[in-house]
């Protein structure tokens, strides 16, 4: 699964700590998600999607294959 969070995060001014506080994780969860490493539970992708002002489907997108 591919995620805009690093482009969303930046366009927005937020640091990864800035985000973590805004959506109750810690700065290493948004990291992992970030680089692909962690897939956020669906009530922690609907928090980021509204933190961030999107939708989930904006947010993520699957990858061919996944």
């Amino acid at each position: 699964m591919q995620n805009r969070i690093l482009q969303l995060r930046k366009a927005q001014g937020y640091s990864q700590a800035r985000l973590a506080d805004l959506t109750g994780v810690t700065r290493q969860t948004i990291n992992a998600i970030e680089n692909a490493k962690y897939s956020p539970s669906l009530e922690l992708a609907f928090t980021l999607a509204r933190v961030l002002d999107v939708t989930v489907d904006e947010l993520f997108t699957m990858e061919d294959g996944d």
